[in-house]
């Protein structure tokens, strides 16, 4: 009932704009279990769960590479919640975390994500990625263009 609200608090600010929040998800991740995987499958945990962007993104400051992924790992978590696609079976790459040049993040579905998020009517996917010590923590709201216009 609490991501309800909140959906409907957001929705609400996005009315102005003819949008309206139709999904919310959140998740959070212990940075070490991901550190683990990375010790133990080595690339093709990499392979397996991210796609070759989001991967070199990873690998791109030495150090950095287990939090930036737990990030995009806890985004494809929260947009999997905020697109109720647990019972779907996507590919872990059909979610794909894009960075842009001012460091500004979002979201690009493929496949089975995509066909899901259109059924829903979604027009895009806002996500916030957050890391501090060994949590990494994504929001993802799901969006949606065509809500009904007051006055219409």
């Amino acid at each position: 009932m609490h991501s309800e609200n909140l959906i409907n608090a957001l929705s609400n600010g996005l009315a102005l704009a003819g949008a309206k929040v139709v999904g919310l998800g959140i998740d959070i991740v212990h940075i070490p279990r991901i550190e683990e995987s990375i010790r133990r499958v080595g690339v093709r945990f990499e392979q397996r769960m991210f796609t070759p962007a989001e991967a070199a993104y990873a690998r791109g400051v030495p150090g950095q590479q287990a939090e930036r992924l737990a990030a995009r790992f806890a985004a494809k978590e929260a947009a999997i919640k905020a697109l109720s696609l647990s019972e779907v079976g996507v590919d872990w790459r059909d979610i794909e975390v894009v960075r842009h040049d001012d460091g500004a993040c979002s979201l690009a579905l493929h496949g089975k994500a995509l066909e899901a998020a259109r059924a829903r009517g979604v027009a895009r996917a806002l996500v916030c990625l957050s890391h501090d010590g060994d949590y990494a923590a994504a929001v993802v709201a799901v969006v949606s263009d065509t809500a009904e216009q007051e006055g219409s």
